[in-house]
């Protein structure tokens, strides 16, 4: 059933919100992906029609969600379509020039798209820096090779994580703390971290959030530099 409400509350980071109906007795849970309209940003105060559902026994939610006043401006779209064939009937050779240039667009729109190999190249370095230093440590002593294994599983598991809070971002379910995945990074974990960011495409637009990722990158190289390079004593792992 079709019922009207206003978005009360819209949580940008999650993409979920509320609206509030006199329709319904308590306010309606909606997700990002459940407007009918790709692309658009929902604002606090919008007048919206849905059709109410109840899923798992839990609280109303809304689906098919739109922007009052939509319903109305569709029956237009057939009109307009037909005026705008009707001119490019009388205007054909502006039709056939416009209809030769729309290939250059969508090439622009993948260069735009196109992940940046230069934008992974610090990392890249980084990496092979880290590599570097815990081979050294190995070899030295100062690092048991079993720790590499264990930073690896580590890695495994921070990619994971970041995974299912990314899953869960979408669906609307109990997100992952981000002090949780600071704590991953920065005990070892950053690698799977990063492979994670890129691959889900997930916190990476969070400026705050980035900055104490790299934060915890340099503390963990940091940390880990200062031990094979003896700068911190042998007896602190028994602290």
């Amino acid at each position: 059933m079709k019922r009207q409400g206003t978005l009360v509350r819209w949580d940008k980071d999650r993409g979920f919100g509320f609206i509030r109906s006199p329709e319904v007795s308590a306010d309606v849970f909606v997700h990002l992906r459940d407007f009918a309209e790709r692309g658009s940003t929902p604002q606090i105060g919008m007048q919206l029609t849905f059709e109410e559902i109840h899923v798992g026994g839990k609280g109303p939610r809304a689906v098919a969600v739109q922007a009052a006043g939509a319903m109305q401006q569709r029956p237009q779209e057939p009109q307009r379509r037909q005026h705008r064939e009707q001119r490019e009937q009388r205007q054909p050779h502006r039709a056939v020039g416009a209809h030769r240039a729309m290939p250059a667009r969508p090439a622009s729109r993948r260069r735009e798209a196109a992940p940046s190999s230069s934008s992974s190249l610090p990392m890249l370095l980084l990496l092979a820096g880290y590599a570097l230093l815990l081979g050294y440590g190995v070899w030295t002593g100062r690092i048991p090779a079993i720790a590499l294994g264990v930073l690896l599983l580590l890695s495994l598991a921070t990619f994971f994580v970041y995974g299912f809070d990314k899953n869960a971002a979408e669906t609307g379910r109990w997100r992952t703390a981000e002090n949780t995945l600071h704590l991953l990074s920065l005990a070892g974990g950053w690698p799977g971290a990063w492979v994670a960011q890129r691959l889900f495409r997930h916190k990476v637009r969070k400026t705050s959030f980035m900055a104490g990722y790299w934060a915890t990158v340099l503390a963990h190289m940091a940390a880990v530099g200062a031990w094979v390079g003896k700068l911190l004593p042998a007896g602190l792992l028994a602290l």
